[in-house]
């Protein structure tokens, strides 16, 4: 069972954790200043002072750093446009101040950071980058056809993205 500061020891303590000076926390704290440096001293060696002084530190860090659902909603708030972004711009008239949300070169970067969190089990998602490789087959395809000259008009082109282009007419 953790035992419980005094209200002089955790003056003590709270004044340590902001200025990091021993003997002047404890006379803060209301300890004399004959005995503040062994009383400081002491303090700091108590398992339940140092428990307390480190439970604090890792708190006051933890407010400090950007967890991962934070670091998330961030990059949400940019890839819709709700994060804005101060410009200042300079005219012969004079020094303006204007907000403005996120370029879609950065809103697109937001979203792959997103989706970098979320590695894909969605069914759509994968749907649609099919989709579109199959369309970029067909298009690739197209533009052979046009750089040799060979025209196919009138017979139907299969893509098959295992094997290639097959011409169903010779089946080859």
């Amino acid at each position: 069972m953790k035992r419980k500061l005094t209200p002089k020891q955790q003056r003590f303590a709270d004044e340590y954790i902001e200025s990091g000076k021993k003997e002047e926390s404890a006379i803060k704290a209301g300890y004399k200043s004959r005995s503040a440096h062994s009383i400081a001293t002491e303090n700091l060696q108590k398992p339940a002072i140092k428990s307390y002084i480190d439970e604090r530190m890792a708190e006051i860090a933890s407010k400090r750093i950007m967890d991962a659902t934070e670091a998330v909603e961030l990059l949400t708030r940019i890839a819709r446009g709700k994060e804005k972004e101060t410009v200042i711009s300079s005219t012969p008239e004079g020094v303006y101040e204007s907000q403005k949300e996120a370029d879609l070169k950065t809103r697109i970067s937001a979203v792959k950071e997103i989706l970098k969190r979320y590695p894909g089990d969605d069914k759509l998602v994968k749907a649609q980058i099919r989709k579109a490789e199959a369309e970029a087959d067909i298009a690739e395809s197209k533009a052979k056809e046009a750089r040799s000259g060979d025209s196919n008009e009138g017979q139907t082109l299969i893509v098959d993205d295992v094997g290639g282009i097959e011409d169903e007419d010779t089946g080859s």
